[in-house]
């Protein structure tokens, strides 16, 4: 039987453990961007790719067009 430690080490937690934190850290792009961060900027400090941060910013002003 997989004990909890066990799990974590497996390739499909560890994938999903970071596909988590990857999400996290997309969520906080408009904030940051609404603080006046630029996209280079807020790409530079979640460790993200700047064209992730582009898209991810797109899709929140779209989103709030519609809403």
């Amino acid at each position: 039987m997989l004990g909890l430690g066990d799990l974590k080490q497996t390739r499909v937690y560890q994938e999903g453990l970071e596909d988590g934190e990857r999400k996290g850290k997309l969520e906080a792009v408009p904030g940051l961007l609404k603080l006046g961060l630029t996209l280079e900027q807020v790409a530079e400090a979640l460790e993200l790719d700047i064209a992730e941060v582009r898209k991810a910013a797109r899709v929140h002003f779209l989103s709030c067009q519609f809403h």
